[in-house]
């Protein structure tokens, strides 16, 4: 028989090692071509891989939990063919060999072993063209991103406080095969430090759920089921940004410290916002605006039944006026090209939305958005946010972006001075709306005090290309679209 080494391929974009998240085989198992071995997570999305060849699986090579570099022997297959004294392909081989199993987005590069530059677009097109290339960049999230209009998010239940004296280990669950559990649960028990096999699922087909591991690791009952029915639900899919109540400790009970590891995503983010704040000279402004008007087309927009299939929310409409005022005042929509010395203007706008996800907080960007109508862009933000709170945002959809909005008012916060994007220039953060006594001014003149809805709205742009008059310009017309959207009307 002729065994066979499977090494961890090259995801692209740059990164050079992955954390084994799950093994979807084990030893014995017959597999197929591009059946799917292994979940993964690189520092920009997690990932399914698939296995290039046919055969029974003789060895998994790595734990769930390990780091690989690129070219580690990950899994060994038996593909039942004669023993022809084939070594285990090298790691460039193998690259290779696995480039059609590649997921979109991870396009195998051969011999990378280290971060590598990105390129920057160069040359104009008009704007609502559609680019030949999207650049090809690394896209780091900002300090407060959060999905788009995703709901509140609630902590994790916490656990009761230790006993006295520790119960004895419970026995692991009898089950056929490894537990069943999604990425984000298996994490959350991760950062619990409670094993899986020892967890009863009460989900479909015995699925382990968060409230299983919760209710597990507090000791609150015997049983996962007596924890749903006690409301553990109240855990939310999409987890905010890791602290000591994501690890269900209460203050002053259990380990007086909880260290976690830097790495993946958050070590990512650390290293793009440490290297964004320290490269690019930030500005940020201010402006408070009367919103009511959007909120009335906000609530008209509800109830078209060409919108019945999307939702509708404030975040649209800025979406759409960030494009029209971009068109206004393009120099916005531009990056430093410190390399060549050279500002580039980017005809196009791929907008950014900050998220909050289960892996950390990402930027993913809807392509050529300003080509898109009102409906469109109200689909395109939609499937952003889902496949975000999935946690199944690939790179490509990360790379590439020109201008960021991050939505901190939906945790009931008024405003914020967000640190630029890497590749960017400029970042707005949409505050909560909130009823507000308001001087409105008359059609006669006079002035009176009456209720409207109001925000704020925060922009953090890099001053070596965007001066004040500019992004002051920007904002401004940012302000009066969104306090008359009938504007567009007349801008677009």
């Amino acid at each position: 028989m002729a065994i066979r080494t499977f090494n961890l391929p090259d995801p692209g974009e740059g990164l050079v090692e992955a954390e084994i998240v799950e093994w979807k085989v084990a030893p014995g198992d017959t597999v197929k071509v591009n059946d799917m071995v292994l979940e993964i997570e690189t520092a920009k999305s997690l990932v399914e891989l698939p296995i290039p060849w046919s055969g029974t699986v003789t060895e998994l090579l790595v734990e769930v939990g390990d780091t690989v570099d690129v070219g580690t022997p990950i899994i060994s297959i038996d593909d039942g063919q004669p023993d022809q004294a084939a070594p285990a392909a090298p790691a460039g081989e193998a690259k290779q060999e696995q480039q059609e199993a590649i997921l979109v987005g991870y396009g195998a590069k051969a011999g990378a072993t280290a971060r590598r530059a990105r390129k920057q677009a160069d040359g104009r097109m008009p704007l609502g063209s559609v680019p030949e290339a999207t650049p090809a960049r690394a896209s780091a999230p900002t300090e407060t991103e959060q999905v788009a209009e995703q709901e509140p998010i609630a902590e994790p239940v916490a656990p009761a406080p230790r006993a006295e004296s520790p119960a004895p280990a419970p026995a692991p669950v009898a089950r056929e095969g490894r537990p069943k559990a999604k990425p984000p649960v298996r994490k959350l028990a991760k950062d619990l430090g409670v094993d899986l096999w020892s967890v009863p699922g009460s989900g479909p087909e015995g699925i382990i759920t968060r409230d299983d591991v919760q209710a597990f690791a507090s000791g609150a009952s015997d049983t996962a089921a007596q924890a749903v029915s006690a409301g553990g639900e109240a855990a939310a899919s999409v987890g905010a940004e890791a602290g000591p109540a994501a690890y269900g400790m209460l203050l002053g009970s259990g380990e007086r410290e909880v260290r976690t590891p830097i790495k993946g995503v958050r070590k990512m983010t650390a290293q793009a916002m440490v290297g964004s704040a320290f490269t690019a000279p930030h500005v940020t402004e201010w402006v408070t605006v009367d919103v009511t008007r959007t909120m009335e087309l906000v609530d008209r927009l509800k109830r078209d039944k060409e919108f019945r299939d999307v939702k509708v929310t404030p975040l649209l409409i800025l979406a759409k006026a960030m494009i029209l005022a971009i068109r206004r005042n393009p120099g916005v929509n531009a990056t430093w090209d410190e390399a060549a010395q050279e500002i580039v203007q980017k005809n196009y706008v791929n907008l950014g939305i900050a998220a909050a996800t289960p892996r950390g907080l990402i930027v993913p960007n809807i392509k050529d958005a300003h080509g898109m109508s009102l409906l469109g862009l109200a689909q395109a933000i939609g499937e952003l946010t889902g496949t975000a709170r999935e946690g199944r945002t690939q790179p490509a959809e990360m790379s590439g972006g020109t201008i960021t909005i991050t939505n901190v008012g939906v945790f009931g916060v008024d405003s914020g001075t967000p640190i630029i994007n890497p590749g960017e220039s400029a970042i707005v953060a949409f505050g909560a709306v909130r009823k507000m006594p308001w001087v409105v001014t008359a059609a006669d003149g006079t002035d009176e005090i009456a209720v409207r809805h109001v925000t704020q709205l925060a922009m953090s742009f890099d001053h070596r290309l965007i001066d004040g008059e500019l992004g002051s310009r920007f904002l401004a017309d940012l302000a009066a679209i969104m306090e008359d959207p009938s504007r567009a009307l007349v801008w677009g």
